[in-house]
This record gives C-alpha cells, structure tokens and sequence, in this order.
C-alpha cells in the first residue's frame, strides 16, 4: 500500500500519537551492504529524518523525539565522531530553512556543552530562531543517556529538599517526572526502532514506561514516509490499557463519548 493510502487510514482512524520517539539504527549496516564507508549511511539517514519530520506534520503529530547521538556514542572511533558532528552542523544550516517553513520548533535532550564549539552553537543558533513556532517539536537526542537524565532529575530533588524547598515525603513519580529532561513535554506514546534490534539502548527508561514499542526490520537510511505511516497504523489497532483490563479502557471510552 502507498503512503498516501495508508495516510488516509491513519487520518481516518483520528487516534495519532500526540509523542513519537524514534531510535534511528541501521546507519552503518546499511552503508556496509552497499559497500560505502559508514558516514554515508548517516548521510543517508537526514533524508529519512527530513521525510519523517514532514510526515509528523502531515498528520499532526505534536513531539517528535529523535535518538541522535548517545552518550555512549563518543566511545566510537575518533574520526566516525568527528564526521558525525560535521554532519549535525551541516544538517541543522542546510534544513533550517525548511524547518522554519513548516513551523517546527527545535529542542536538545541531552548534554549539549558536550558537543564540540561549532556543532553546538550551531545548535543553540537553530534553537533560538525557531523557538517561537509553534507546530512540531523536534527533539533531538545529543549526548544523551537516559540513566544520567534520571541521575541528574535525583540530583536536582535532593538538591531542593536540601534547599528547603521540598520534602521527602513530596517526592513521587510527579517530581521525577518534573525534573527531567523532557519535563515539558508528554511521555511517547510509540516508540519506534529500525533495523530489527530489540533494545532500548538507554533512551528514555522513565518515560517509556507506558510506550508502545515497533520494531522496524528496516535500516534507517530506507525508513521513509511509508514505513513511518506503517509505524503509525499498527499503533492505531493497539488497545493501550495501562495495567487496566480490556472491559475497563472499553467502559471508561463508552462513557467519555456520552460526554
């Protein structure tokens, strides 16, 4: 089926993910079966990125969530990171314009001081000239681990109870929650991950908690409009209960559409 098909369906349907999240894996495999060197398969990848943007437009979709670059991801060979940073900064120059155009307000999950000067004021540069739009959120996750995000949102509770701010017997899922990165946002809803692996690789394991996961057997640099539509139908057949029984969600459903 054809992406405008199944656009139609999804649209049809009405139930979009306000949140997606997305693990982009396959780069360097890809790149490897078609014989080119791994920096092609990144290079690839922005027009997977740039589809799947629009696309989240398309269909209203209000967060998108990208894993960009890990924490972990500054063990790989110097010369990879370092092409990978050129790549973020030649990426955020080249697709400003049409971010700006399509309404699509930029944030970083992540440390960004850790990025190396050019590539990060690159980033603070984009961030500040699209602030005030209002459509999409892109997130991109750089230098992120989800394990320091929950170190650091521990971090800053104890730092309040310290300060008087707070107490201990305050503290729930909310103030966790609360000092996150993505503090400002809502949990994912879907949470999507190319190329066939079955991990969450140390991306958002707080706010996964209730995510539904698809797994792709697609490398990301092939993953383009039709494959994130399908993404988005088989979300849509799922029935999100939440710890709670069928006959419930179904209840709870029938009475908020007396309403």
């Amino acid at each position: 089926m054809e992406a405008t098909e199944i656009k139609k369906r999804i649209v049809a349907c009405g139930n979009i993910p306000a949140h997606v999240a997305i693990i982009m894996d396959g780069n360097g495999r890809w790149a490897r079966q078609q014989d080119l060197p791994r920096v092609r398969g990144h290079q690839e990848g922005i027009n997977s990125v740039r589809e799947v943007v629009r696309a989240c437009g398309e269909i209203n979709i209000k967060y998108l969530t990208l894993y960009t670059f890990s924490a972990e991801n500054w063990k790989r060979p110097a010369s990879e990171v370092s092409a990978l940073m050129s790549l973020l900064l030649r990426t955020v120059k080249s697709e400003f314009d049409d971010l700006n155009k399509n309404n699509v307000r930029l944030e970083v999950l992540g440390n960004l001081s850790d990025l190396p000067l050019a590539a990060r004021k690159g980033m603070e540069g984009a961030i500040r000239r699209l602030r005030n739009n209002t459509g999409l959120t892109l997130n991109l996750a750089l230098s992120y681990s989800s394990r320091t995000e929950i170190t650091d949102s521990l971090r800053s509770i104890l730092g309040q109870i310290q300060a008087g701010k707070l107490s201990a017997d305050e503290v729930d899922e909310e103030t966790v929650s609360d000092n996150l990165y993505t503090r400002a946002i809502p949990d994912p809803d879907l949470l999507i991950r190319t190329s066939g692996e079955f991990r969450i690789s140390n991306f958002l394991l707080w706010q996964l908690a209730y995510t539904e996961i698809y797994v792709s057997p697609v490398f990301w640099p092939d993953f383009r409009k039709r494959e994130f539509f399908e993404a988005i139908d088989i979300y849509q057949s799922r029935e999100r209960r939440f710890g709670k029984v069928s006959e419930q969600i179904k209840i709870e459903g029938s009475n908020g559409s007396a309403e």
